[in-house]
């Protein structure tokens, strides 16, 4: 041991022969002894008479001095006072993992992230908070690093690490799906893509070692794999709800039948220069008979007709929203929409075309639950698409259309079959009138809000007597077909300016008038 210890030690031998040596009877305890006169007592008798007050304080100097250099060792039964020292430290040694999980939690985002910097046991219990990620490597997922790591994920991102991307390429191909990095050689042919994606093998153990670390997932996205890795996802992981398929086919879709509490499902078939996949009424079909408790649907690049837009509406009767991008659906398949009788929300974006030959009308019954249509970079210039499509969709009570090319006065005058409109959003269509549009909204009865932006071919000096004293009767109503306009001074009362639609004009109105434009000087507010 060292001088210290050895010190130590002195110090208690010292104290105990002290302690020997008061215990021998003295002249005073003697009878025999002649009787001696009493003296005051001295500072030294009281000292040497609390030696035991004296040896604790002493060996407690002596082991803080020991504490403090971590190259002598202790003995065991003076660890307490080391342990001490040490939580005066860090206190937070004081506080059990729950306990301290538990305060961390309650932090915002912000400064929760930095806080694995702390030390080794922050960065553990920081891994444990942490429910959402993307993986950017599948590796990470396959060496087991990331279930030590983050053991209580239930939202899992795996289209990212799934992909052979060069890390130190510049060129980054994105689109609304999906985003790599490229080498410069990349031609963006179709399926060239397909080249970039991992085996389906090891996708499929990926997905297998994930679901039976993560019991409790409950949202999960990846591209490519198997139907086998699908089946051990639904086995393993009964309460998924949100479910991501890039790469999809029928194959695949095989094993989505016993994901029997799915939710919300996107379907990502054909992806332009990344992939080409097929997904076909079989596969559709499948998807209806398996996940009955559908909400929201999303269709990607997937093929289809009547027969599996039917069957979805029966077999998923709670489904409230469908999303169609990009669809190669057969003619017809708009019929089937009335089969879905809770449909709440249709979206079709980015649409070549809608229905070219959708039927007679008799085949057409509008979705009566219908609430909500939004169309978004569709072509639209098809009389029978846009006729049919207006039928389906006539219990509509709100209308978005945006970019969507072909949008001509005799398209949108189908929107007539649209009965019970409250809100109508135009954004980017250049071919519409300022007539076309005043025969349809004159029409609309329980319209109550309108909004019109980027359409060029809309004119203020078109607006007749009757638009005018429409505008006047509406709650919100934001008016930029272009960069020049500004609503008439005769309208300003009229639509509540300044009260609860004054926050859509203060943009437009706070421009200056270009020289040119004296009708509208008289509008402007100074």
């Amino acid at each position: 041991m060292g001088f210290h210890h050895q010190r130590a030690q002195s110090v208690l031998l010292e104290s105990e022969r002290r302690t020997s040596i008061s215990s021998v009877p003295t002249s005073q305890t003697n009878p025999n002894s002649p009787v001696k006169k009493k003296r005051n007592p001295r500072w030294s008798d009281v000292w040497l008479k609390n030696t035991k007050s004296l040896e604790h304080v002493i060996v407690a100097m002596q082991l803080q001095s020991l504490s403090k250099n971590p190259h002598i060792p202790t003995p065991n039964s003076k660890t307490k006072p080391l342990i001490a020292n040490f939580c005066k430290i860090d206190r937070t040694l004081l506080l059990s993992d729950e306990i301290l999980l538990g305060i961390l939690s309650k932090l915002p985002d912000s400064q929760r992230n930095s806080n694995f910097l702390v030390c080794k046991r922050w960065l553990n219990l920081q891994g444990r908070l942490v429910r959402s990620l993307r993986v950017m490597d599948l590796n990470f997922l396959l060496s087991g690093r990331l279930i030590l790591r983050f053991p209580n994920l239930n939202r899992v991102d795996l289209v990212s690490g799934s992909l052979l991307s060069s890390r130190n390429s510049g060129i980054l191909l994105s689109n609304r799906i999906v985003s790599i990095h490229v080498d410069s050689w990349f031609l963006p042919i179709p399926g060239v893509g397909e080249e970039n994606i991992l085996d389906n093998m090891v996708i499929d153990r990926g997905l297998k070692t994930l679901a039976c670390a993560c019991p409790n997932l409950r949202k999960l996205a990846f591209i490519g794999g198997s139907e086998l890795g699908l089946l051990s996802v639904a086995e393993e992981c009964e309460t998924l709800q949100e479910l991501e398929l890039h790469k999809c086919s029928d194959n695949l879709l095989r094993g989505i039948a016993a994901c029997e509490n799915l939710q919300i499902l996107k379907l990502f078939g054909n992806v332009d220069g990344l992939y080409s996949s097929v997904v076909t009424d079989i596969g559709l079909t499948i998807l209806a008979q398996g996940c009955k408790r559908l909400v929201k649907l999303e269709l990607n690049g997937c093929e289809g007709s009547f027969d599996s837009i039917k069957a979805i509406g029966q077999c998923c009767q709670m489904l409230e929203e469908l999303t169609l991008c990009d669809h190669r659906m057969d003619d017809g398949w708009l019929a089937g929409l009335s089969y879905c009788e809770n449909l709440k929300t249709l979206r079709i974006m980015s649409c070549r075309k809608i229905d070219p030959n959708p039927g007679p009308d008799e085949y057409l019954s509008p979705c009566l639950a219908l609430e909500r249509l939004y169309l978004q970079n569709c072509q639209l210039g098809d009389k029978k698409s846009g006729r049919a499509l207006f039928i389906t969709c006539g219990a509509a009570r709100e209308i978005f259309i945006s970019d969507c090319w072909g949008l001509v006065d005799d398209i949108f005058s189908f929107a007539s079959h649209c009965w019970r409109v409250k809100f109508l959003s135009l954004e980017g269509c250049s071919q519409l009138t300022t007539e076309g549009l005043e025969s349809v909204i004159l029409e609309w009865k329980e319209l109550q809000s309108l909004r019109v932006v980027s359409c060029k071919n809309i004119k203020e000096s078109s607006i007749s007597p009757a638009l005018s004293t429409l505008f006047s009767t509406f709650k919100d109503l934001i008016w930029r077909p272009d960069n020049k306009s500004l609503l008439p001074s005769s309208l300003i009362g009229g639509t509540h300016m300044g009260k609860k639609g004054g926050r859509f004009f203060k943009k437009t109105w706070d421009m200056k008038v270009l020289p040119g434009v004296h009708n509208h000087a008289s509008a402007r507010q100074t």
